[in-house]
């Protein structure tokens, strides 16, 4: 059994935010929404996470257990991705160019001094 990684970003969110509304709120998303992400985690683990009620949400015994494994795996995840951010808004790694003489003499005189300030 499985269930999708987005459903139990989904199931982290209202358990941190302790209701769909909030949770939504926080999320830009529609409470209706997260909870079909909620039914849909709860399918595919076979396992009831929250209790709900119409006043309150509140997680089950096995849907503490899995908050609690799940949270620090899942900001892991999120700061490997932050450390990845970096590269993609400059450039990395050795520059190769394969020009014809006439643009190395007229053309990159010009222009490789300030790409390597900025890029050394």
């Amino acid at each position: 059994m499985s269930a999708d990684l987005g459903d139990l970003q989904v199931v982290l969110a209202v358990a941190r935010a302790k209701g769909f509304r909030e949770a939504a709120r926080l999320s830009g998303s529609s409470a209706s929404r997260l909870s079909d992400a909620v039914r849909r985690a709860e399918t595919a683990l076979g396992i009831r996470l929250f209790h709900r009620t119409t006043r309150a949400v509140t997680l089950t015994e096995a849907g503490a257990a899995l908050v609690a494994r799940l949270a620090p795996a899942v900001e892991e995840v999120e700061n490997a991705l932050d450390a990845i951010n970096g590269f993609r808004d400059r450039p990395a790694g050795t520059l190769r160019l394969n020009v014809p003489v006439s643009a190395a003499r007229l053309i990159l005189p010009s222009i490789l001094p300030d790409f390597l300030k900025a890029y050394p």
